[in-house]
């Protein structure tokens, strides 16, 4: 049992040395963290501009634009507007088919309210959602309204004399832009 004891206190007696060893520790980077892929990130540090020369960079080019907007030498204007719940890519003189009813009757002219994006050679102008009625004027012509090709959807189960057959039309509207213009009222 003395043995025990004594093998005991040996034991305590080289823990904390240990202990006072691993305290005072004397290297210099004690509590530095080693630099891995896991303390820092993989890309490198991205540095902001200046706010005030970001301030001034933008009312140069906001002054560009509107000048050339209003000396009209943008050349052809393009646009996305949201219309029958999808967007549309469109130019003047531009067809667009729609699939579905709209209440203007043929020869209407309607304006395109929803307008995302207008764009020229020079110069893209990107609505956060959407540009402003003041900025854009997008106007459209009804064309025609129609109805699709039929389509056929058969339903068919074999060896049980199990026959459906329907004949599937959809509305269409074709509108044909007319006009997309510009105001030189940027802020």
């Amino acid at each position: 049992m003395a043995a025990a004891r004594a093998r005991r206190a040996g034991a305590s007696l080289l823990s904390a040395a240990v202990r006072h060893r691993s305290s005072q520790s004397s290297s210099p980077q004690a509590g530095l963290v080693a630099k891995t892929s896991l303390t820092s990130p993989p890309w490198p540090e991205v540095k902001l501009p200046d706010p005030v020369e970001e301030a001034k960079y933008h009312a140069e080019v906001v002054q560009k634009v509107n000048g050339l907007i209003s000396a009209g030498h943008y050349g052809r204007l393009f646009a996305v507007v949201h219309f029958a719940s999808k967007q549309w890519k469109i130019t003047s003189e531009d067809l667009i088919m729609m699939d579905n009813v709209l209440e203007a009757e043929c020869g209407d002219r309607i304006r395109m309210e929803k307008v995302l994006l207008v764009g020229a050679d020079d110069f893209t102008l990107v609505g956060r959602p959407l540009l402003g009625k003041d900025l854009v004027r997008v106007e459209a012509t009804v064309i025609e309204k129609t109805e699709s090709w039929p389509k056929v959807n058969m339903r068919f189960w074999r060896r049980h004399n199990f026959q459906r057959k329907k004949i599937i039309t959809n509305p269409q509207t074709v509108l044909r832009i007319n006009t997309i213009e510009i105001y030189p009222c940027l802020s």
